[in-house]
């Protein structure tokens, strides 16, 4: 979409969305908004970043209860403000409206725990400016899909209160046989337990949930690595015979989310995975044939890169370790993806994670992805990309929930995590790391 020059962002707090007129994040929509390696041979698969936020080791426990609702929050409320705006020809009316990123409970309460085991009043005081940071909210397994609606009930409430919209962002992750190449990460679904089904029903749920309030905008990314495994690692067997499931559950996921107006985004990798040259093309024509299977849904914006990974939006030079990839950072990756996704017809938009990315070159290898050594918060979430293609920069892994654990004992062990650069004594994928969400703080760039 285009940016008028007369379209003004409304700012109130930093993390600052400004001078932008994107679409979803500062534009009309919803159904009730008119109110690695070299090339030569081909690079080897690569998993990356596979754990994620908020999971659960399968089978999945009972829930614990969801955490409670201050009224209002301990933690101030969000006040970035942006423009909704709709133009002639996208939107039946031209209508302006300022938005808040909705901050979820479960995070801001995770840090203002974390900040207050922190002595050094220095750095407690950072830490706490976390927690007014938008992030994505995880749904690894089906028992959190009520979470959904206690959310979309509170940004509802407060937004009648204030007479401002909310916008909740959402992370759908829980395929069966998840995370395909890899074991930190792995979900509660079996595909040979009749997991496509579960899934569909996981799926039935969180669009139940989300009809509820349709006052509330939910922008969603769809299932981190899963497609991009399909390009990659379909010589491990897992992911070979995940293939059929994979794309069933995503399509399906699309079809449903689009019924209730959720603007989506499905997991690209990053610029290390399907950023090669090798990796272009399948992944664009993987991407384009499944927008197609799902009928071309309106509500699907385009693709999210970097999630839960540590690569920068532009490098100020290539790390070492891209060495052999020209897309060596994330708008190499999104300029070079952008034209194959047009050409095929799926829409080329991007959200592009930065919540670890504020330190480079501190990788052995990029394929390592666990909890990385010397990592730190990166840029805060905004509008203003610097890039047509890209929508906003956010924040979906919620930094300081581990990647994976570095016991080696562990059932969900990835070696990766116990690399010479991934931070000792991690504890299970999901669960707060607190001495790792110092080191974030600590790293932060721009500083907290």
């Amino acid at each position: 979409m285009f940016k008028p020059a007369s379209l003004l962002a409304l700012v109130s707090l930093v993390p600052a969305f400004v001078n932008a007129a994107q679409p979803i994040y500062a534009q009309c929509g919803g159904l009730t908004w008119t109110r690695h390696r070299r090339l030569s041979p081909p690079p080897r698969p690569q998993r990356l970043p596979q754990p994620r936020s908020q999971q659960q080791p399968a089978p999945a426990p009972a829930p614990d209860p969801p955490p409670p609702l201050p009224q209002p929050l301990a933690i101030p409320s969000l006040a970035i403000k942006y423009v909704l705006f709709q133009k002639s020809g996208y939107c039946p009316a031209k209508l302006i409206y300022a938005v808040k990123i909705y901050l979820t409970p479960f995070y801001a309460n995770e840090v203002t725990a974390a900040a207050a085991a922190i002595s050094d009043s220095t750095q407690k005081a950072k830490a706490l400016k976390v927690a007014s940071i938008p992030t994505f909210t995880w749904f690894d397994v089906i028992a959190k899909t009520s979470t959904l609606g206690t959310y979309l009930a509170d940004a509802s409430a407060k937004g009648k209160a204030s007479g401002t919209k909310y916008l909740v962002q959402i992370v759908v992750y829980d395929l069966p046989d998840r995370d395909c190449a890899a074991l930190a990460s792995n979900g509660e679904f079996s595909i040979a337990n009749d997991g496509l089904n579960k899934y569909k029903t996981y799926i039935d749920q969180l669009v139940a949930q989300i009809k509820q309030y349709p006052d509330v905008r939910v922008v969603a990314v769809i299932e981190p690595d899963s497609l991009a495994n399909l390009v990659t690692n379909l010589n491990v067997s897992k992911c070979s015979g995940a293939q059929t499931a994979y794309k069933a559950g995503v399509t399906y996921a699309m079809q449903q989310l689009n019924t209730v107006g959720v603007y989506m985004y499905l997991d690209a990798g990053h610029a290390g995975w399907l950023g090669w040259s090798a990796n272009l093309s399948p992944a664009a024509q993987l991407f384009t044939q499944l927008y197609k299977d799902a009928g071309s849904p309106s509500f699907v914006r385009g693709l999210a890169t970097n999630v839960a990974n540590y690569n920068a939006l532009t490098a100020a030079s290539p790390d070492p370790i891209t060495q052999g990839n020209s897309n060596y950072d994330e708008i190499h990756y999104i300029n070079a993806l952008a034209p194959l996704l047009t050409s095929g017809g799926f829409p080329a938009h991007f959200i592009v994670d930065q919540g670890r990315s504020g330190v480079q070159n501190i990788r052995s290898q990029w394929g390592d992805w666990c909890n990385v050594l010397g990592a730190g918060f990166g840029t805060h979430p905004t509008l203003s990309t610097g890039s047509s293609l890209i929508d906003a920069i956010v924040w979906v892994k919620p930094g300081g929930e581990c990647d994976g654990t570095s016991n080696t004992s562990a059932a969900r062990y990835d070696a990766h995590c116990g690399l010479s650069d991934a931070a000792p004594n991690a504890p299970e994928a999901g669960t707060w790391f607190q001495s790792y969400f110092e080191t974030l703080v600590k790293n932060a760039n721009p500083a907290l």
